[in-house]
């Protein structure tokens, strides 16, 4: 049987918590950050995955 495969772009996006909950790392947080307000750099940090889409986000990452 092949080995499961995780979904390149799922893993670079989320990880598990200590605690087992999906946190997702948001977008546009890795240049021009300068002329970004502050408002807006602080609305892109982790989210947490909700429990509707738990079952989703694991079958494309197996191997967490």
């Amino acid at each position: 049987m092949a080995k499961l495969k995780s979904h390149s772009g799922a893993k670079k996006r989320a990880r598990l918590t200590g605690s087992g909950k999906l946190v997702l790392k948001r977008g546009r947080r890795s240049h021009l950050l300068m002329q970004k307000s502050k408002r807006q750099k602080r609305l892109d940090r982790a989210l947490l995955i909700a429990a509707v889409d738990r079952r989703r986000t694991l079958a494309l990452l197996p191997n967490l």
